[in-house]
């Protein structure tokens, strides 16, 4: 693992390369994903058939395409009980924390004869995409469905890939636990394709959320517009910001953690203690050795990972704001001291008994986060995200007499005559 100052000349160049990775447009991936959604916009079912056979390995039709509910229960069934009982564990406290997001509408009399308001309602049909083939992740599942269920979504639609045509038991599981409506066995961009535009088997959404590959993400970004979607994921990340005072081996683990994920995971720590930097990066070579996905996790260190020596801990907290990181370890004796001048980060774990794996799985708050530095303006998936806002206006005809001239007034400075004019008919008018 690389050790580099922020004195030394390289440093901002390797920094902006950490930061910038997963950035490159692949336009042979964009056009190929292009031809994917329009095929699917154009020949629906057939076209989404097609490429689940091709990719997915096992055909599929309108008849299987939606899992029964037998078949839901019978996947469900396989997962053992002591597995059953932690995804019940994670399912209840994502629940508990998300119940805190709950918000309501409003309204104010302005003054007399005006009243303003806000009304918040739920989308009515949300898409949601979990990887679900030979490595499945339940937990999106949970960190999904559950903020969409508590914010009243009429109906939750799963789309998750099957490699052998059959439901994965932990996707059904958590399915069942976060209260998903209809589950779909396709995957892929076509699958996102489907959820957009809809089909005969599949029903349009509202709004897509959920990560994925390459071709997902892509996918993702082509259909946004015409529905809604979370975020565009990006190769994970974490900053570990370290005092020196906790355990090496806890960072080394930590920025592993990360790693392992794909070959662009970014795994950053940094600290102003040179013998510290030095011990977490020898850590990070021993852990490796016996890391099941070691070849993975080698690759992204060797490219993406580094131990940064700052001058001090107020520069570390200065460059973590700038790389905007997906997660943010403050390994410090006292996190609460770092933590107000934290400006950007999609989670902030505090202190050393606060590993980042915690928040992935049954902590609570969600794990869906905004990555590559986009935490400058994005936020956590939340119930916030499954509601929609429509303004509420009522003027009775003495409150549109006080506003009836600027408004007429506003119009014809921007050359709409005819606003201007409806107004002031109304203001004008002799009836009562």
């Amino acid at each position: 693992m690389r050790i580099i100052r922020t004195s030394d000349g390289e440093f901002e160049a390797f920094f902006r390369r950490i930061r910038e990775r997963g950035r490159a447009f692949d336009a042979d991936l964009w056009s190929a994903v292009g031809r994917i959604v329009d095929d699917v916009a154009r020949r629906g079912d057939e076209a989404l058939f097609e490429y689940t056979a091709r990719w997915d390995g096992h055909p599929v039709t309108a008849a299987d395409v939606e899992a029964s509910p037998g078949e839901r229960r019978e996947a469900a069934g396989r997962v053992a009980p002591e597995d059953l009982a932690i995804l019940r564990l994670a399912a209840e406290r994502i629940a508990r924390f998300h119940e805190r997001q709950r918000q309501e509408g409003w309204s104010v009399s302005d003054e007399k004869g005006v009243e303003l308001g806000q009304r918040l309602l739920p989308l009515e049909r949300v898409g949601i995409y979990a990887p679900g083939g030979s490595a499945s992740y339940p937990s999106t599942v949970l960190m999904t469905a559950i903020p969409a269920r508590i914010a009243g979504v009429g109906e939750i639609v799963l789309a998750s890939p099957s490699r052998d045509g059959r439901l994965n038991p932990l996707i059904a599981a958590a399915a069942d636990l976060a209260g998903v409506t209809r589950i779909f066995k396709i995957g892929g961009a076509q699958a996102i394709a489907a959820l957009a535009f809809g089909t005969a088997s599949i029903p349009r959404v509202d709004k897509i959320v959920g990560p994925g590959n390459a071709y997902v993400a892509t996918a993702k970004k082509m259909v946004f517009g015409q529905v809604a979607i979370d975020m565009i994921a990006g190769p994970s990340e974490v900053v570990v910001i370290a005092d020196g005072t906790g355990d090496a081996a806890f960072a080394a683990a930590d920025l592993l953690a990360q790693a392992e994920h794909d070959e662009l995971a970014g795994a950053v720590l940094m600290t102003p203690d040179g013998v510290y930097a030095r011990a977490v990066a020898d850590e990070v070579e021993r852990q490796l050795a016996v890391l099941p996905r070691r070849d993975i996790a080698a690759r992204s260190i060797e490219a993406y990972g580094a131990a940064v020596v700052t001058r001090d801990l107020d520069e570390a907290v200065d460059l973590a704001n700038r790389f905007a990181p997906e997660h943010l370890e403050l390994m410090v004796e006292d996190p609460g001291g770092l933590l107000p001048g934290i400006r950007n980060a999609g989670a902030i774990f505090m202190g050393m008994y606060t590993p980042e794996a915690l928040g992935d799985y049954v902590a609570g708050p969600n794990h869906v986060l905004p990555t590559g530095g986009t935490a400058r303006f994005a936020s956590p998936l939340g119930v916030y995200d499954f509601v929609k806002r429509t303004s509420i206006l009522a003027f009775d005809r003495e409150a549109l007499g006080r506003y009836g001239a600027q408004t007429g007034r506003f119009a014809e400075l921007e050359g709409l005559g005819g606003h201007g004019r409806s107004v002031l008919l109304r203001r004008d008018s002799k009836k009562p």
